[in-house]
C-alpha cells in the first residue's frame, strides 16, 4: 500500500524531443551575441584547444559578428520569431496531432531555447520514462547529431531517475526522405515559369579535416544528392555553404559556385537545401537573398530557391515515419 505522504508519480508515457540546432531569442546584436558565444564554444563545433580560442573568441569574434549577423537575421525574422523556431514548433504540433495521446511530443534547440536539458526535465516530470531524442539532421556529423547527444548525457548525469533513452539515426538515405525530397522538389518546380537549366543541392559545410578524422558527414551529403538525382531522373549538383574561419572546408563552395555557373552556360538554376530539416538564416538569408544576388551578378537570368521540407504534407509524413519506426516496441502500431 502506498504511504500518504507518497510523492504524486504521473503516469507512464512515451516522449519523443525534436532537436534542431538553434536561434537568437532576438534579431538583436546582444542576442546574437549570447547565441554565438554559446554555439561556438561547443568543441565540437570549433576543434581548437580552448587556451587557444577562447581568447580570439571572446576578444574578437564577440565583438565583431554578432553584429553584422543581427543584420542577416533581421531580414528573415518574422513576427513569430525567427523562422528556425516557428518551423520547429509547427513540426512538433504536427508530429503531436499525428501520435495523439500515445506520445507526448516536444522540442528543443541545441543552442539557445528551450535548452535541451529544460525540455528532457519537463518531459520526465511528465511521465515520460522512455524519450526518442530525434535530432534532426539528415546527414550525421560530429558537429551536430553528436553535440544533441553530448547535452542529452549531460542532463543525465544529473538525474536520479533517468528515462530510458534512444536516439533516431541519421536518414541521409532513407527512402522515406528521399520520396518526400522528390515530391517537395518537384512541386517547387512546378511552380515555376521555367524549367532550370541544373539544380543544385547546397549542404552546410564542415572543415576538411573532419572527413580525413573521420566524420561520415560528407560522404553522406554525397549519396543523399545521389540518391536524390536518381528519384528525380535529372543531375543534381552540390556544394557546401557557410564557411567560416581560414581553414580548409569542403568543397566546392555553394558561392564560388553559383559565380561560375553562368560562365559555363548556366542560365537559370534551383537551389535546394537537403541537409536542413527547417528553413533558417542559411537558407533564407545566405542562399535566397545573397545567393540570389551572386549568381545574377555573374550573368545569371533566373535564380530559384526552393524550400526545405519543413512543415509540409510530404515533410511530416516523412518525420512521421521514421519515429514511428524508432519507436517500435515503445509504441504500438496504429
Amino acid at each position: 500500500m502506498q504511504p500518504a505522504d507518497h510523492p504524486e508519480i504521473p503516469l507512464s508515457r512515451v516522449g519523443v524531443l525534436l532537436v534542431n540546432l538553434g536561434t537568437p531569442d532576438d534579431a538583436s546584436p546582444a542576442a546574437v551575441k549570447r547565441y554565438l558565444a554559446e554555439f561556438l564554444s561547443d568543441k565540437r563545433v570549433v576543434e581548437i584547444p580552448a587556451l587557444v580560442w577562447q581568447p580570439i573568441l571572446r576578444g574578437i569574434i564577440l565583438n565583431t559578428r554578432p553584429r553584422k549577423s543581427a543584420h542577416a537575421y533581421r531580414q528573415v525574422w518574422t513576427a513569430q520569431g525567427s523562422p528556425l523556431a516557428v518551423i520547429t514548433r509547427a513540426q512538433t504540433g504536427a508530429l503531436a496531432a499525428r501520435f495523439g495521446d500515445a506520445v507526448l511530443v516536444d522540442h528543443a534547440m541545441r543552442y539557445g531555447r528551450p535548452a535541451i536539458g529544460d525540455r528532457l526535465t519537463a518531459m520526465k516530470a511528465a511521465g515520460c520514462e522512455r524519450i526518442l531524442i530525434a535530432p534532426l539532421y539528415p546527414q550525421y556529423s560530429g558537429a551536430t547529431t553528436a553535440t544533441v547527444v553530448d547535452a542529452v548525457s549531460t542532463t543525465l548525469a544529473k538525474m536520479r531517475w533517468q528515462p530510458a533513452i534512444r536516439t533516431l539515426p541519421p536518414y541521409h538515405d532513407d527512402p522515406a526522405y528521399i520520396d518526400a525530397l522528390k515530391q517537395s522538389i518537384e512541386a517547387g518546380l512546378a511552380g515555376l515559369d521555367s524549367a532550370p537549366d541544373l539544380i543544385l543541392a547546397s549542404f552546410h559545410g564542415m572543415p576538411l579535416r573532419t572527413l580525413a578524422l573521420g566524420d561520415p558527414y560528407h560522404c553522406q551529403c554525397q549519396k543523399t544528392a545521389r540518391l536524390l538525382s536518381e528519384a528525380l531522373g535529372r543531375p543534381v549538383q552540390i556544394s557546401f555553404q557557410s564557411r567560416f574561419g581560414r581553414a580548409r572546408w569542403l568543397e566546392p563552395a555553394t558561392e564560388a559556385t553559383l559565380a561560375a555557373l553562368p560562365g559555363k552556360g548556366i542560365g537559370s538554376v534551383a537551389v535546394v537545401a537537403p541537409g536542413f530539416s527547417a528553413d533558417c538564416l542559411e537558407t533564407l538569408e545566405e542562399i535566397a537573398i545573397r545567393g540570389r544576388d551572386t549568381f545574377l551578378k555573374a550573368g545569371g537570368r533566373q535564380f530559384f530557391y526552393l524550400s526545405c521540407l519543413n512543415d509540409s504534407i510530404p515533410g511530416i509524413e516523412m518525420l512521421c515515419n521514421i519515429v514511428r519506426r524508432e519507436l517500435a516496441g515503445w509504441v504500438s502500431p496504429p
